[in-house]
């Protein structure tokens, strides 16, 4: 018994003599200014601020973790005669509804190559968002889809005197949390304008900011499978609502190339197989492309934090998933704003370069792991749900620690322990 005494109590002994982790919020002792003749202080130099280029925001695609997947919410209102004149409500509108955000996810999920131009090099990334349908938290059993029989409202009239499609009335009467939910209408072309030979009752649409139209369900949908026909007009109307202009004409993007719209669908003429569109921002048969330069100015608009379209997106990083982790094991920058919804660690031989906005989420942190390296080159680190975050946390372990550099002195905001006060 003596014995065993005995070398425990040499166990315990030697082990006070290895070193041990050491945690702290970072001090002006654990921090440094980045010389001057360090590249990183070229990056803003000139016109381009990286913080507001779309490439900025593309998916990385050896790091898909570093971007958390964004949620649009929206609703469905389903607009009507008095007297039932369009037989497409109830449970079958509902069915419709639903399986018309399936299609629109399906596209989303499986972005395609461009088909144009012809024999293309275009990246395909991913689109990095979904649609989900949301219910009025303050209507029992809502489920996110609505039912209006007008006898003023009801129509969408897309040419003529009468046109209404940038009316809003419909919008004020019939609209359901427009302040953080965007409201899809769903409504019939004018009997007049069917009747017209010269009118084409199609799938179209229009986006006005916090809701869209969509015309030419009713008209043409027959069989239980047909909402796969309007996804593309569906995810084309969102993507104006998120920055996107028509991608045959100058939009802004190099990689959606300048066409006429001579060709509709591919087998319209045997010059169409190769002249047809399938982008999302195109008119097409085919809607179903994002080219990089679109995800990327999609993605932007949804980080920026007074745009009104970013208020339209499920805020998933207002709560702090253990799960969603993000950490750093490799060279890497982020040139473009973000939103975290798990703790950020900077492991050893890591380093992470910050230029622009990054939210933290609720009681998140950021830990700098000895041999790990954070830089800081223009960052602001907040929470953008108006709580608190804890803070930079720097390790040490025996001789190596946690390094974290800056150019310029970085934002903290919201932080329980905040950048440490400059040396008097």
């Amino acid at each position: 018994m003596k014995k065993i005494f005995i070398a425990l109590l040499a166990a315990l002994a030697a082990s006070a003599c290895l070193p041990v982790l050491q945690s702290r919020f970072v001090t002006r002792e654990d921090v440094s200014v980045i010389p001057k003749e360090d590249p990183i202080w070229q990056v803003r130099r000139g016109r381009k601020d990286p913080c507001n280029e779309w490439a900025s925001y593309l998916p990385d695609t050896n790091h898909l973790d570093h971007t958390p997947l964004r949620h649009v919410r929206v609703n469905v209102h389903w607009m009507n005669t008095p007297d039932t004149a369009y037989q497409l409500h109830g449970r079958r509108a509902i069915d419709f509804t639903k399986g018309l955000l399936h299609a629109v996810n399906y596209d989303l999920i499986k972005n395609r190559k461009m088909w144009l131009p012809n024999g293309n090099d275009t990246p395909v990334y991913p689109t990095n968002y979904r649609c989900v349908l949301t219910p009025d938290p303050d209507i029992p059993g809502d489920e996110g889809i609505y039912f209006h029989y007008d006898p003023e409202l009801t129509y969408y009239v897309h040419k003529g005197k009468n046109r209404n499609l940038y009316r809003r009335e419909v919008f004020d009467k019939y609209g359901v949390q427009l302040d953080s939910v965007l409201n899809i209408f769903i409504m019939p072309h004018h009997p007049d304008s069917v009747a017209s030979p010269t009118y084409g009752a199609y799938g179209v649409g229009v986006a006005l900011g916090n809701a869209i139209k969509i015309s030419g369900i009713y008209t043409n949908v027959k069989e239980h499978g047909d909402y796969w026909n309007f996804r593309g007009v569906f995810n084309h109307e969102v993507g104006h609502i998120y920055g996107l202009s028509h991608a045959w004409v100058n939009d802004g993007c190099d990689d959606t190339p300048l066409h006429n719209k001579e060709c509709f669908s591919r087998g319209q003429s045997a010059r169409c197989d190769t002249m047809t569109s399938n982008n999302v921002m195109d008119y097409a048969a085919v809607q179903h492309a994002w080219t990089p330069c679109q995800v990327g100015r999609v993605q932007k608009r949804m980080a920026q934090e007074r745009n009104r379209a970013r208020n339209f997106l499920l805020p998933t990083w207002c709560e702090l998933k253990d799960s969603m982790e993000i950490v750093i094991r490799d060279t890497v920058e982020w040139n473009g704003a973000r939103d975290l919804e798990g703790h950020l660690t900077i492991a050893p031989g890591g380093q992470l370069t910050i230029r622009c906005r990054v939210s933290i989420p609720p009681d998140g942190a950021i830990t700098v792991q000895p041999g790990g390296t954070l830089l800081l080159d223009g960052a602001r680190l907040h929470n953008d749900c108006g709580k608190q975050w804890q803070g930079i946390i720097v390790q040490k372990f025996a001789n190596e620690t946690g390094k974290v550099g800056y150019t310029n002195e970085p934002i903290l905001e919201n932080a329980r322990n905040g950048w440490p006060a400059p040396r008097p």
